[in-house]
């Protein structure tokens, strides 16, 4: 996989689930302020964006409930799981999330954590919920557009 201008970045953890529950407007690239086992369990795949979410506080952002597991061999070095976890944002972009977050019903969550160029980073993105009435209509949608494939690859065939 690669970046906008054609770096590779190597995906670590991707937030499925996200683009179920929520329509995704937005998305922003930002770098995590991590401690080393943090790291080398990123490396390991050993990460979850389930339930996570970022928040504005005091101008900076944060990202909590991301779950990475503790580095096996980091004995007393290592972290706690959950933390809170600073996201590295332009001041630019922190005003522009904390004015589009105010308004009704937007939220800030990480689709997936990957490495570019050595670093880790998180696509964050602008995002409202879904109401269930959406959700069925994605899935009956989806549904249709499957029965249709399946039906010309029979007729083709």
């Amino acid at each position: 996989m690669t970046g906008a201008k054609g770096e590779p970045i190597r995906v670590v953890a991707e937030n499925r689930k996200a683009r179920h529950d929520y329509f995704i407007d937005e998305t922003y690239e930002a770098g995590i302020a991590l401690v080393g086992t943090e790291v080398k369990s990123l490396r390991l795949g050993k990460v979850s964006l389930r339930d996570s979410y970022a928040v504005i506080q005091n101008g900076e952002v944060f990202l909590h409930n991301m779950h990475i597991s503790p580095y096996e061999k980091g004995n007393r070095f290592n972290h706690d799981p959950k933390r809170s976890r600073k996201l590295l944002l332009h001041k630019q972009e922190i005003k522009r999330l904390l004015g589009k977050t105010q308004q009704r019903g937007y939220t800030l969550i990480p689709l997936r954590v990957y490495f570019k160029r050595g670093k880790a980073k998180v696509e964050l993105a602008l995002a409202r919920g879904k109401k269930l009435h959406d959700k069925r209509e994605e899935i009956a949608r989806r549904d249709a557009q499957r029965e249709l494939a399946r039906e010309w690859r029979g007729r083709s065939g």
